[in-house]
């Protein structure tokens, strides 16, 4: 048992310094991919592409993040979670811009390729430093760092349709927003924590979960709890990719709205997100992982579904919103219990939830391009309110509340 008392722990100016430093690197890397997102429409324009060979394209960005993403450990050790933070947020930004001024389908597959390999290990590096940070503190701050993600990409969405408002040619927009951005996360290097990664986590860090594991399954149903936590990451995967690839391409193509208001689908995505994470916690300490997941999956079902029903531009933009709001913790929630699965290793769970959590943002573009292209886009986002309805169906794994069995 952990016998320290978390608020009381002051943290020292060096860890204050350091979580400012990782909160910068957390907006930083939700800021440069989103600032690519509102150009979308001006890429499959200007390349003539249909919505399958878009759709394929896009998915060159998850495929080199599950391809890269198992070196990032390897790299940690090696090189420390700052460096690779920073350098691969530079990375990041080569690879955006590779895609946004590419001249063929190839090279935009092979830029958003690029730009997945490096953003899944500055995502992981990032993470692994902010967790330093967190132990430091004796108290759970991770979720603040995945908040102001949420910021930065709400920033890089209203840069890019700024950009796309003003018709900024895509080569000056990207270089300016990838320097500005490379040069931030640079800039933070000198507050990160110095030394070596630390090979164990240190007193505390188990205080920093809120619940209990759930309660003891027998061995054959423990693999299935698993797979459940595995669609509900999922879910949540489904349903930002939609926002981040789809949502400007169906507001301009499907409802004719103008480039300045196509971006504010996915802005809408990610700010109802972010408004979601701030909550989360209060929310789940109070009603429960399973009560706020089954809330999050019928507003997101209920939301999308009826702007669907009802094609608007205001409605969708609101559509989305309640998207990004319904799936504001169901990634979180899904990575705790799983981190917490009687009978599997420390780590396993976690790690099986994060790897796979990836084909969503694999499978989601292709299949949403080939049913676009067959039935329309409006169709093909009925991905959404069908990712809510399989949160609800595999919620009953979650914990009905914090140290309650599910």
């Amino acid at each position: 048992m952990n016998t320290l008392a978390p608020s009381k722990v002051t943290p020292t100016v060096q860890a204050r310094r350091a979580r400012a430093a990782v909160a910068v690197l957390f907006l930083t890397n939700g800021a440069v991919f989103a600032n690519l997102v509102p150009r979308y429409p001006a890429i499959v324009d200007h390349l003539g592409l249909a919505n399958t060979q878009f759709g394929l394209a896009v998915a060159g960005f998850p495929l080199g993040a599950l391809l890269a993403g198992l070196t990032a450990g390897v790299l940690i050790r090696r090189f420390r979670s700052s460096r690779v933070a920073v350098a691969g947020m530079v990375l990041t930004s080569a690879g955006i811009f590779l895609a946004g001024t590419s001249p063929s389908w190839g090279l935009l597959a092979a830029g958003l390729f690029t730009a997945g390999a490096m953003d899944a290990i500055t995502d992981v590096a990032q993470n692994s430093h902010g967790l330093r940070v967190q132990r430091l503190y004796r108290r759970s701050i991770i979720n603040s760092f995945h908040a102001v993600w949420s910021i930065g990409a709400v920033l890089g969405g209203l840069m890019g349709t700024a950009a796309a408002a003003w018709n900024v040619p895509l080569a000056v927009h990207l270089a300016v927003s990838g320097a500005l951005f490379s040069v931030l996360a640079g800039a933070c290097y000198p507050f990160l924590l110095p030394g070596p990664e630390p090979e164990e986590a240190g007193p505390g860090a188990a205080a920093t979960t809120t619940g209990q594991p759930p309660a003891f399954r027998p061995h054959l149903l423990r693999y299935g709890i698993l797979a459940a936590l595995v669609l509900i990451a999922m879910a949540g995967t489904l349903v930002e990719d939609a926002g981040s690839s789809w949502a400007a391409l169906y507001l301009v193509n499907g409802l004719e709205a103008s480039t300045t208001v196509a971006g504010l689908g996915f802005v809408a995505l990610v700010g109802a997100q972010f408004a979601g994470r701030l909550m989360g916690d209060r929310l789940v300490d109070r009603f429960g992982q399973r009560a706020v997941a089954q809330a999050g999956g019928a507003v997101a079902a209920a939301g999308m579904g009826l702007a669907l029903a009802f094609p608007s531009v205001p409605g969708t933009i609101i559509g989305f919103a309640a998207a990004g709001l319904g799936v504001a913790t169901l990634v979180p929630a899904a990575m705790q219990s799983a981190d917490n699965l009687p009978g599997l290793r420390p780590g396993t769970g976690l790690t099986v939830v994060s790897w796979l959590m990836r084909l969503g943002f694999l499978i989601s573009p292709p299949v949403v391009g080939a049913v676009a292209d067959t039935a329309g886009l409006r169709a093909g986002l009925l991905v959404i309110p069908l990712a809510g309805l399989a949160v609800l169906a595999a919620s009953p794994v979650l914990a009905k509340r914090a140290g309650a069995s599910p």
